[in-house]
């Protein structure tokens, strides 16, 4: 009797599993292996089927990772929520989810310090005629325009087939990838597109290329001491292929670059200019001043990692830790330096008027234009501009970044360097947590890899 009691809340709660497209996970998988996306999604069928009422709900991004069939049944759930008399508060980009929703605040006009203002506020159809609201442009005219002219794949262009992939619940799957091309590999949630290319193909290439003497995904060539370099690829994906599988063309590939969503640093000494190797050049830029050679100040005096020039007070990090008893640390700014990381004799050399902190303050774009005379520079700044990360300050912490902010810093790092070519980009979901205006700049900045003669492999659910 008890089994009969218990057995329909069970199968109730498998249903809503499903309903909010986690139907393809395992009921004995890990918690802990759960993406962000999938583990918010399993606490929402727990709440949807726990009864509450009167709740507030908020669930940031619950689309990530879902396919176009799996964010309509998402949509349905929320709706249930909100109809058994509960608040469903969500932030979030894509369009048809925003289109659903009976209010909408939406922010901007730009990012970072240009948003933060309340731009456009009310019922979707209001926001889709406002002018001063970019979401409403999308709204409006529908899906993200790009007039660009795509390339279709020929018999005659080179390759890559992956033949006899077998992993999770690839079958002996063998696939053909055009190479010199923007190729997209999508399928609802579970389909097995992370199996078949970051666990499968990117591990069989790279093995490949190791043979043949060729590069693989390591780490990418340090330019200078000081560069704080993570793996551009996390070690979670480096899963290993069965031995049946195998690829065919791999000469046609000189490097493969894996960019995915881990942090590019986990201490506040990695900012997005040490990571992407310019920060170097900006320290030589103010040893050669006249008032460094007088003192016989060197680069190394204005690296914030090094004790000659650092604040000794809070070793270059510009705050201190305050330890708080049952609580999360408290950060507060540095009251020596003041949060500028430097000490006086090192902040009193200047260059254009800017000393070495008012640099690490400054925004990409910003930054672009002040260091236009030094070309080096400037066509790293500039890609960061063109990728929409305009707005980052060069002295950023790292570990602030979004996973969508870090990985485009680590594809703009990327598209700045001399890169050989026919190196295959591979991408996972690198759309995600970005506005329609975003993917524009993003969809762009891939084509002209492959314009350059390069191949990009993306995993996305953004059609």
């Amino acid at each position: 009797m008890a089994v009969v009691k218990v057995l329909p809340e069970i199968l109730q709660r498998l249903r809503f599993l499903e309903q909010i497209g986690l139907g393809y996970v395992t009921l004995d998988r890990p918690t802990r292996s759960l993406s962000g996306g999938e583990y918010q999604r399993a606490r929402l069928a727990a709440c949807l089927g726990s009864g509450i009422t009167g709740a507030c709900y908020v669930l940031d991004e619950p689309t990530v990772g879902l396919h176009p069939r799996d964010t309509d049944r998402l949509i349905g759930s929320l709706r249930r929520l909100r109809d058994a008399c509960n608040t469903v508060l969500v932030v979030e980009h894509e369009p048809d989810v925003i289109r659903q929703a009976d209010y909408v605040i939406d922010l901007g006009p730009g990012a970072g310090e240009d948003g933060g203002r309340v731009v456009a506020i009310g019922p979707p159809t209001q926001i889709a005629r406002s002018e001063q609201s970019i979401t409403g442009r999308y709204l409006r005219n529908g899906a993200v325009s790009l007039s660009a002219k795509r390339r279709p794949a020929v018999r005659s262009a080179p390759r890559l087939e992956l033949r006899n992939a077998t992993r999770h619940n690839l079958k002996n799957l063998t696939v053909l990838i055009p190479l010199n091309r923007l190729v997209a590999v999508t399928g609802v949630s579970g389909s097995g597109k992370t199996s078949l290319i970051t666990e499968t193909l990117v591990p069989v290439l790279r093995r490949a290329l190791d043979a043949a003497g060729r590069e693989s995904m390591g780490e990418p060539e340090r330019r200078g001491s000081s560069r704080e370099w993570a793996s551009v690829a996390s070690a979670s994906n480096a899963a290993e292929p069965t031995e049946k599988a195998r690829v065919i063309g791999a000469e046609s590939v000189s490097r493969v670059v894996e960019i995915d969503r881990t942090p590019i640093g986990r201490t506040p000494r990695s900012t997005p200019a040490t990571y992407a190797g310019i920060w170097d050049e900006v320290r030589r830029i103010f040893a050669r001043t006249r008032e460094a050679r007088v003192r016989g100040f060197t680069a190394r005096r204005f690296s914030f990692n090094a004790s000659p020039g650092r604040c000794p007070h809070c070793a270059g990090q510009g705050y201190q830790r305050l330890e708080m008893p049952l609580l999360s640390d408290l950060l507060i700014e540095c009251p020596q330096c003041d949060g500028a990381r430097y000490n006086r004799a090192t902040l009193a050399v200047r260059y254009r008027g800017h000393t070495i902190a008012d640099i690490l303050a400054m925004r990409m774009d910003e930054a672009a234009d002040f260091f236009r005379n030094f070309p080096a520079v400037r066509r790293v700044l500039e890609t960061f501009v063109a990728i929409g990360l305009g707005y980052l300050k060069l002295g950023q912490p790292s570990p602030s970044l979004s996973g969508g902010e870090a990985q485009r810093v680590k594809l703009a790092t990327e598209l700045s360097r001399q890169s050989a070519s026919s190196t295959l980009f591979v991408l996972d979901e690198p759309t995600t947590g970005l506005h329609p205006a975003d993917v524009e700049n993003l969809v762009r900045l891939l084509r002209r890899l492959v314009e350059q003669g390069h191949s990009v492999l993306i995993i996305e659910h953004n059609l």
